[in-house]
């Protein structure tokens, strides 16, 4: 059954959607499909900064939390969503 899930976007992630927030609803309700919602909505370049191309993952470049809880203490793209519940799309900057 279909649910409806609010993602919350920060920093460049606001900046390429253009939106604080988006609202879906997801057929599959884990964070791998809204994470792949959002990216549909991107540019090519834009999404390569959400979703790394080589990991097929957005965890190298962002923190991803579901109601406050960063998803790898919980079942990583695997976490399931309920209706109603927050996801919140944190980037991350880092160097070498």
């Amino acid at each position: 059954m279909p649910v409806n899930v609010n993602v919350k976007l920060l920093g460049v992630f606001r900046v390429f959607s253009g939106k604080n927030s988006v609202s879906l609803k997801l057929k599959k309700p884990t964070v791998r499909e809204a994470v792949e919602k959002i990216a549909e909505t991107l540019s090519a370049e834009s999404k390569r900064m959400l979703i790394d191309p080589e990991l097929n993952d957005p965890r190298p470049n962002a923190l991803v939390l579901v109601n406050g809880k960063e998803i790898s203490v919980l079942k990583g793209l695997e976490t399931e969503v309920k209706e109603g519940d927050q996801i919140i799309l944190i980037p991350v900057s880092h160097g070498g």
